[in-house]
C-alpha cells in the first residue's frame, strides 16, 4: 500500500484516468469486500454517487442482498486464494450481468484489491437463448420424424443418429453403439461411391442425392432394402463440413409390391380359369350335337334283326359308354354354368352323388378311393343346385390334392333334428393344415401351393356360396393324418303348415 501513496501527483492522475476509461462498469474492492471505488462508467450506469457506494460491502452492489455469501462459494475469496480471475453471470430484473474479478498485487505478490468488471450481457443472452430455442426445435424435428436420419462430419464420422435411425441401423446406442463411421452403413465401397455422386452436379445437383433404391448394412450384418436422399452441409465460405442422410424402409413397401404382383397373377390366372370355363361350356355344347347322333344310329342299329350277337353286344357298350359321356356333359355345362341364385327343396344326398358322378372319370380320382357313409333319412335342404354343385366338387378336389392324388376321400352325411341342421363331413388323409394357416384358409388369393397351380379362390368362392345358403363350414380336425371339414346346412322339415327352414344354431366346441 506504500507503494501506491508513493507514487506522484501525476502517476495517480493517469493511473485514474486509465480505471475511469474502461468500457465497463467497474469497482475496485478490498479483501475484507469492502467497495473502495468505482470508474466514471459505473456511476453513470447505475446512477451512483462514491458516497452511495464508499464502504458498502460486495454483496450488497453485487448480489443484491444484505447477509454475507457463503465463503466457500464467494468469488471473491477464490481471487483472494488463486490469485486468478474469476466470473459468474446472475440476471437481476430483466438484465443478464456477467461479473468478472481479477487481482490487483502489491509488490510483495499478494492480491491487495480486487477490480471487478460488470458486463451487460442482456442481448448475448438472448441469442443464447433463442440459438438453443432452434437447436431444442431442431433436435426436436430429427427425433420425432418418422425417417431414419443419419449425420456425419467431413471424415464420416458419425455425429448423429436418431431413434429411427438407431433402430434401422441395429444400433440401439447411437454414437456409443457399433456403428461409429459411414462405411459401416453400407456394403464395402459403396460410401465412397455416394460421395463421389454426391459431388457431381449432373446427379441431382450439387450436394444433393436421390437414390430411390439401395441396401444398407445393419450392424448385424442383416442387408436391408431403402430409399436414401443424401445431402452435402456447406459452411458459409461454401466448404463441406458434414453429410447427411435421410433413410426410409422399403420392407413393408416391398412386400406390398410382391403380394400386388402376386395378386396380378392370381386375377389373371382366375381370368384365365373363367375364359376355361366358358370354353367347356362351349364345347359341351359342341359335343351334345355329335353325342345325340351316336347315341340315335346305335339305337337304330340295336333294333336290326340282321345283327350278331357280338356286334349287338359291342353296341351296347357304345351306347352305355355314350350314355355316360352325356351325363358327364350335361353336369359339366350345370357346372359352367353362371346365373343368379335359384334355391329349391333338394334331397341332399342326391346333389352329392351328382357332383361325384363329374368327378368319377377325372385322372386326377384313378388312384384315390372315395368311401360314402350316407344317411339313409330324408335330408331336405334349400339350396341352387349348380352352386352346391361348385361347393361340393371343389372341397372334394382340393381333398384329394392334400393327398397328392391317391388315398382315400370319406364322405359322411347325416342330421340333427333337434339342432334343425344337416351335415356332410369330407375327411382326407393328407398331412393337414398348419395351425398358423387356419385363420387364412378362407381368404381370397390364399393358397400354399406353387404359383400357377392355384387362384386361391377356391375356398374363398365356397366360404361366399355356404354363407349365402345360410349355412357354415368350418375345419372340424386336422393334423397329420388328415384333415375333416363339416358343413352344416338347415334343414327343411315337413309341418303342418309346409315345408319350414331351420336357422342354424352355434354349437358348443366348434373350431
Amino acid at each position: 500500500m506504500k507503494k501506491y501513496l508513493d507514487l506522484s501527483v501525476d502517476e495517480m492522475y493517469w493511473r485514474l484516468r486509465i480505471f475511469d476509461s474502461l468500457s465497463f462498469p467497474s469497482v475496485i474492492i478490498s479483501p475484507d469486500k469492502t467497495l473502495v471505488g468505482a470508474n466514471r462508467k459505473f456511476y453513470e450506469t447505475f446512477n451512483l454517487s462514491f458516497k452511495e457506494i464508499f464502504g458498502k460491502k460486495c454483496f450488497h452492489m453485487f448480489l443484491y442482498k444484505d447477509t454475507p455469501c457463503n465463503s466457500d462459494q464467494c468469488t471473491i475469496s477464490k481471487v483472494i486464494k488463486d490469485k486468478k480471475s474469476h466470473s459468474f453471470t446472475i440476471k437481476h430484473h430483466y438484465r443478464w450481468e456477467e461479473r468478472v474479478f481479477s487481482p490487483i498485487f502489491d509488490e510483495t505478490g499478494d492480491v491487495a484489491y480486487v477490480i471487478s468488471s460488470i458486463r451487460d450481457i442482456t442481448r448475448t443472452k438472448s441469442l443464447e437463448n433463442q440459438l438453443h430455442g432452434v437447436k431444442e426445435f431442431i433436435s426436436r424435428v430429427i427425433h420425432s420424424s418418422a425417417s431414419a436420419i443419419v449425420a456425419a462430419d467431413r471424415q464420416g464420422n458419425i455425429n448423429l443418429m436418431n431413434s429411427v435411425a438407431k433402430e434401422l441401423f441395429g444400433d440401439k446406442y447411437g454414437r456409443d453403439g457399433r456403428i461409429k463411421h459411414t462405411e459401416q452403413l453400407y456394403r464395402p465401397g459403396k460410401a465412397k461411391e455416394i460421395m463421389k455422386m454426391l459431388r457431381d452436379e449432373k446427379i441431382g445437383g450439387k450436394g444433393k442425392l436421390l437414390i430411390p433404391r439401395m441396401i444398407i448394412v445393419t450392424s448385424h450384418g442383416k442387408e436391408i432394402e431403402v430409399e436414401m436422399s443424401a445431402a452435402i452441409i456447406y459452411d458459409e465460405k461454401g466448404n463441406e463440413s458434414a453429410t447427411m442422410a435421410i433413410y426410409n424402409d422399403l420392407r413393408d413397401k416391398s412386400k406390398v409390391e410382391k403380394e400386388l404382383k402376386l395378386t396380378q397373377r392370381q386375377l389373371a390366372q382366375s381370368e384365365k380359369m373363367a375364359s376355361l370355363g366358358q370354353l367347356a361350356a362351349g364345347v359341351a355344347h359342341e359335343i351334345n350335337n355329335p353325342l345325340t347322333g351316336i347315341l340315335f344310329y346305335a339305337s337304330l342299329l340295336l333294333e336290326r334283326s340282321d345283327i350278331d350277337e357280338s356286334m349287338r353286344e359291342d353296341l351296347g357298350y357304345v351306347l352305355e359308354d355314350a350314355n355316360r359321356c352325356k351325363e358327364i356333359v350335361k353336369n359339366l355345362l350345370a357346372y359352367s354354368r353362371s346365373s343368379g341364385s335359384e334355391k329349391k327343396t333338394i334331397q341332399f344326398n342326391e346333389i352329392l352323388e351328382q357332383s361325384l358322378t363329374l368327378l368319377r372319370d377325372q385322372k386326377k380320382f384313378r388312384n384315390i378311393k372315395i368311401k360314402k357313409y350316407l344317411s339313409d333319412e330324408m335330408m331336405l335342404i334349400n339350396a341352387d343346385t349348380n352352386k352346391l354343385n361348385q361347393v361340393l366338387i371343389n372341397l372334394v378336389i382340393n381333398a384329394a390334392d392334400a393327398m397328392d392324388g391317391a388315398g382315400t376321400i370319406t364322405l359322411t352325411t347325416y342330421k340333427e333334428k333337434s339342432l334343425g341342421k344337416v351335415f356332410l363331413e369330407i375327411k382326407d388323409k393328407g398331412k393337414g393344415i398348419p395351425h398358423k394357416d387356419l385363420p387364412k384358409i378362407f381368404d381370397p388369393f390364399f393358397t400354399t401351393k406353387e404359383v400357377g397351380k392355384s387362384t386361391g379362390l377356391g375356398l374363398s368362392i365356397v366360404y361366399g356360396i355356404i354363407e349365402e345358403h345360410g349355412a357354415r363350414i368350418s375345419v372340424k380336425k386336422t393334423g397329420s393324418k388328415g384333415t375333416t371339414f363339416i358343413l352344416e346346412f338347415p334343414m327343411y322339415f315337413a309341418s303342418g303348415k309346409g315345408l319350414s327352414l331351420c336357422k342354424p344354431e352355434p354349437i358348443n366346441g366348434d373350431m
